[in-house]
């Protein structure tokens, strides 16, 4: 099962409590010479809500590192 599948599964929105969300993985550049030659390299999942549009980012890295990701995922979203 995918991280997105696993994230869509439990999320709730922090601020209006809508169980939908939108999905999607963005890069952006760090700093330094990433920046300079636009090298996109650091990855995250943005998730917003299909009501507000209320956008939480998280570490995809951070997330799949953890043995039991479904306890991580219980934590963030309740």
């Amino acid at each position: 099962m995918s991280l997105e599948h696993e994230i869509a599964i439990r999320y709730s929105c922090a601020k209006c409590r809508n169980p939908e969300v939108y999905i999607k993985r963005i890069a952006t550049t760090g700093t330094g010479l990433s920046r300079i030659f636009d090298i996109e390299h650091n990855v995250f999942i943005a998730c917003s809500c299909t009501r507000c549009s209320y956008t939480e980012l998280y570490n995809p890295e951070l997330l799949e590192g953890k043995d039991n990701l479904g306890a991580v995922l219980d934590l963030l979203f309740g």
